[in-house]
Parts: C-alpha cells; structure tokens; sequence
C-alpha cells in the first residue's frame, strides 16, 4: 500500500480534494491582489515587497525574530513602545524559516503569511462546511479573501497566523478533537491578545458538553470517544499561550502579573469599552465633511452587530458565537488607533457566514460574477491603501 492509499493519508486526500475549489479561489483572489499591487507601486516608484515586509509592525515582528525581545523606543510625548507588545509564534516562526532556507527575515515572515492564509482558508471553509455546507464553505472562504482589507492577509502581520489556529481549534471543537483544539487554542494565545477569544470559546462548549451529558445521565464516553478529561485537559490547555505570554512579559517588564497591560499602555492601547472609539466618531460628526466618515463609521458598527445578530438567529454553535462576540468587543472596545479596527475584526469569520449562505443559493455564474467583482475592487484598495497610509 502507497503512502497516498494509506487510512491515515485518505481522509486529509479527501478533506483536500473537498477545499480544493475554496483554496484554489482564496489563491486566485490573493494572487489578483498581490498582482494589483505590484502594478500599482512600481508606478508610484515603490517597492511591494517592502510594503508587504517592510512596514509598520512587519518590522516590529522581525525584529523579535532577528534579535528577540527588549528593544524598544521612547517617543518626545514620553510614550514607550516596546517591542515585548508582540506576542512571540509569528516572530519564532520566522525565526525557523529563515533558520532552515536561505530567506531573510522579512521574506521568511512573507512566507508564513502566505502558507497561514492559506490555512487559514481552509478552516474558514471546513468551519462552513461543517456548520453548514460545502457551497456555503466555498464561498466564506472567497468573502474572506474579497475583505477591503484582505491584502492585511498577504502582509508580514500576524492576522492570518492567528485566524487559521482558532479556525482549525474551532474546527477541532466542533468535531470533538478536544485535546487537539486546545492545544490550537493555547497556540493562538501565543499569536495575538485575542487568544483569549479560542480559549473562551473552548471552555463554553466545554462546559455545555459537560452539562448536557449531565442532564442525559451517565459519564460514559461518548461514541466519538470524547471523554470527559479531554475536555477537561483541553480546557486547561487553551488559556496558556496568552496566559504564559503575558506572565513572562510582566516578569521581563518588572510590572508584575499585569505588566503587559502596562506596556500596551505605551502604545496607547488599552480596553475601555469603547469609550475613546465613541468619541472620535463623535468628533467626527460635529463638522463637514469629516461628518460623513463618522456616519460611515457609525454604519460599520450597526452592520457588524447586526450580522452577529444574524449569526445568532442562524443557529450558529455557542463556540463560534462566544469566538465571534469576544473579537468584536475587543476590536470595537479597545482604545487603540481607531484605523486598525477593520484589521482587528478579520479574525472574526464567522460574520461571513450569513452572506456567504446568500452567496451560496445564488447561481454559480452570479455568485461568481459578485466575488470577481467585490475581488477586483479589493485588489485595487488594497494597493491604494498599502501605497497610503497603510494598515496601522
């Protein structure tokens, strides 16, 4: 028997062959992008690789791989921002990468954004899939990859990383792979703050498990041979990326347990629920034509918590609605600049899923026609964006 026909190697032949249609459009989309924006910066006399791997925090992150952490800057207003603000996969990631090829840094770091989008992808799709089905799977990952700010998922950035661990954690909860979901979980807290947001959502489907068995009687294992200390293990698991992280920073810091906290502080970012993001987008409103960004922001806000709504009223499992829920509110409530709030919620994937339902009972050549053309727009902000101001 070949490696291809062996049982372990059918079912991953298979799940690939079933994503292949998603994958293959993520690619042609990413492609059509990164394609976009070369065009675009070669006539403006810029360079893309450097505004893919060579800007804002891209430099922050390979930093940390090149010479790791305690470097910092402190800015004329006293602010002091340090690079222990970064949490560590993404930078150790590169590390490995330029370790084992002959990459640089930055490029290693383009690489694991490419291959993490790509995964990413693919848990978007195997979510849907799941959730729902294949045509809806198909085309969550095509939203996905058709974002205003999808060229963030192609940038040396740790967007990409983080979606496709709590992607595949999800994945692995809602199939009952309990220790292989925290374990993604605990991965995810090593990535981004949000880590916080797989953990929370491993621990209520966790609990509702472990209550529902309950309820039927018995502690027997189930079928799929889900035991009770799985969960357990995976629950304990989940939260020590970002809890391991944030312990170490404050330790390093000299600030104690919640350290971290205080060097966010000098990025300026903290958790306010949301009252410095209320006042901007009052201040914007009190004069034209600054009145219309506020109007248009204020819009953004009811449609993301309008499909979460929808998301609710679709049935969406409570792991994929607590996920969801706590990336929306650390994205909209966090003091941070207030320009990086549509970065923030690209983790948060299951808000496609009601329009990629509406996409998926459309017929293909119209569902084919909306995504080419959403795609196209998409690729030519993104590299007006990037040529910009730039994802801050």
């Amino acid at each position: 028997m070949t490696e291809a026909e062996s049982p372990a190697a059918r079912p991953l032949a298979d799940a690939l062959r079933r994503a292949a249609p998603a994958l293959l459009g993520y690619a042609a989309v990413r492609a059509l992008g990164l394609l976009t924006l070369a065009v675009w910066s070669a006539a403006d006399g810029e360079s893309a690789r450097r505004l893919l791997s060579g800007r804002w925090d891209s430099l922050w992150y390979t930093g940390v791989a090149e010479l790791g952490y305690g470097y910092e800057v402190r800015l004329p207003n006293g602010d002091v921002h340090a690079n222990l603000a970064f949490f560590p996969l993404l930078p150790w990631l590169e590390r490995i990468v330029h370790a084992v090829t002959p990459l640089s840094y930055a490029d290693a770091g383009l690489l694991v954004s490419a291959v993490a989008s790509l995964a990413a992808a693919w848990g978007i799709f195997a979510v849907a899939d799941h959730v729902h089905d294949r045509r809806t799977g198909i085309c969550a990952a095509l939203v996905w990859a058709v974002l205003p700010v999808g060229v963030v998922q192609s940038i040396t950035y740790s967007e990409s990383l983080f979606t496709a661990l709590a992607a595949w954690s999800l994945y692995a909860v809602l199939t009952d792979r309990w220790l292989t979901a925290g374990l993604l979980a605990a991965s995810a807290g090593l990535t981004r703050p949000t880590g916080v947001a797989v953990a929370a959502a491993l621990w209520v489907a966790a609990i509702t498990s472990f209550v529902g068995k309950r309820r039927h009687g018995g502690s027997a294992p189930r079928a799929d041979g889900a035991r009770p200390w799985r969960r357990a293990l995976a629950m304990a698991v989940a939260p020590l990326g970002t809890a391991g992280f944030v312990l170490w920073v404050g330790h390093r810091s000299g600030g104690g347990p919640l350290g971290y906290l205080d060097v966010q502080a000098g990025w300026r970012n903290g958790f306010d629920g949301g009252h410095a993001f209320g006042r901007f987008v009052a201040g914007k409103l009190t004069s034209f034509p600054s009145a219309l960004a506020g109007a248009a922001l204020i819009a953004g806000v009811v449609l993301v918590l309008s499909v979460y709504v929808r998301c609710v009223r679709q049935g969406q499992p409570p792991a994929l609605l607590v996920y969801t829920g706590v990336v929306v509110a650390l994205a909209l409530c966090a003091s941070s600049y207030f320009g990086s709030k549509p970065r923030l919620l690209l983790p948060a994937f299951p808000l496609l899923f009601p329009p990629a339902r509406v996409l998926a009972r459309l017929r293909t050549s119209r569902s084919a026609l909306v995504l080419g053309g959403v795609a196209t727009a998409s690729a030519a902000y993104g590299a007006f964006w990037l040529n910009g101001s730039g994802p801050p």
